[in-house]
């Protein structure tokens, strides 16, 4: 691999790691942590540098102080949940820089490992401030990071901190990386994505660089609409779908490319039409030549949909998913979504195709189709995911180049 991971640190015994981990988790009313995932994946990389002798001292942001320190955003609400995941003692201090954590880290026993408060508390962290940064590090002999889902952000403790310690991925990161370079960089052919979201222009970056890398794209959702209609199904409007037609142009020319790229385009073959949108509204399949004209509003995608994805997924060795097929929060209409991830999760299962999926919506949609941990990979990295997939560099990935 092409960035330094934690084999390339050396001896860590009795040195001061600093670890970048993303505990951005999400929190109830009454400050419980309602999904510990995120917790859970920083484990493997916390024991591994306690069991090569290092002090563990654990940085990270949570949620949105705007630099100013709060209860409701601090880092103390997770450290029972820390210390459940990782069965050792979590001793939590109500700073991230200066005195008070200097004097917790010497008073460190080899069983404990220290959680400093949120890093937003300050603004100097999302400026990216280098004189918070030497702060940041000034107890540290090295620096590890493990938030890959904040590495599209030039933030002080993931870039300006990198560059003043012997710096590293830890195992998550390492892990992320690889997971998404397979995918997508250095994939097994042929090469497919999924692609969903409501609206062309949010993806537009996302869509211009698959076209040019993936050997078939499924475009889903409500960007599909968008799709079909610059291929002439004049079907579609405004009132029954989410079409933008100030996009029809940049559609076609997405198509254009695509076809220069030999990049097949997957649309919509039948498509599911709904009442109302909501959950379980009278709904019927129809063609794409009947589709209504108004009343009824486009939900879904049909059977023949489903197959036709299907049939090309057993053709391709890698898959690359980022968002739903259609309104997968509103039952019935997660049916193409389930279907084709099951499809997924099988092929997956018996070795036929690498499996990468990420991004909000899709982590939801496929838990919902029961496959979450059925994929070759799941990034919980959103903002992230995307900007690999757009194929943009992340500065707190490329800081850490060997």
């Amino acid at each position: 691999m092409e960035y330094k991971t934690i084999d390339d640190l050396g001896n860590l015994s009795g040195k001061v790691v600093m670890l970048r981990a993303d505990l951005n988790v999400p929190m109830d009313e009454n400050f419980h942590v309602t999904n510990t995932a995120r917790i859970d994946r920083t484990v493997p990389t916390v024991k591994e540098l306690m069991s090569k002798g290092a002090k563990v001292v654990v940085i990270s942001h949570f949620g949105r102080p705007e630099g100013k320190g709060d209860m409701k955003n601090s880092l103390s609400h997770i450290v029972k949940d820390m210390e459940k995941a990782l069965g050792h003692k979590v001793v939590f201090v109500d700073d991230c820089i200066g005195e008070k954590v200097e004097a917790a880290i010497k008073n460190m026993k080899a069983d404990e490992v220290l959680l400093l408060e949120n890093l937003r508390f300050y603004n100097e962290e999302k400026k990216g401030d280098e004189k918070f940064a030497e702060e940041l590090v000034k107890p540290a002999d090295v620096y590890v990071s493990d938030a890959f889902s904040t590495a599209h952000r030039a933030h002080a403790s993931m870039v300006a901190a990198a560059k003043l310690r012997p710096a590293a991925m830890g195992r998550l990161m390492e892990e992320e990386v690889k997971a998404l370079s397979n995918g997508l960089n250095n994939p097994t052919r042929p090469l497919m994505a999924v692609v969903g979201g409501s609206k062309v222009s949010t993806k537009l970056d996302l869509l211009n660089n698959l076209v040019k890398k993936v050997d078939k794209l499924v475009i889903s959702g409500g960007m599909a609409h968008t799709f079909m209609k610059a291929s002439g199904i004049d079907t579609v409007n405004e009132a029954n779908s989410l079409v933008q037609m100030d996009m029809i142009d940049t559609a076609k020319e997405i198509m254009k490319v695509a076809k220069e790229n030999n990049c097949e385009i997957i649309l919509p073959k039948d498509v599911v039409v709904s009442k109302e949108f909501k959950a379980e509204a009278e709904h019927k399949t129809v063609e794409l030549d009947s589709i209504p004209a108004e009343g009824w509003i486009l939900m879904d995608v049909g059977e023949k949909t489903i197959a036709a994805i299907n049939q090309k997924l057993d053709e391709c060795k890698t898959l690359v998913w980022n968002g739903p097929l259609g309104v997968f929060e509103l039952k019935p209409f997660d049916n193409a979504t389930n279907k084709v991830a099951q499809h997924a999760a099988d092929l997956t299962k018996a070795g036929k195709l690498m499996t990468v999926a990420g991004g909000g919506d899709t982590v939801s949609a496929l838990d919902n189709a029961g496959v979450a941990d059925k994929f070759s990979y799941i990034s919980t990295a959103g903002g992230a995911f995307l900007e690999w997939m757009e194929g943009k560099e992340l500065p707190g990935v490329v800081v850490l180049k060997k």
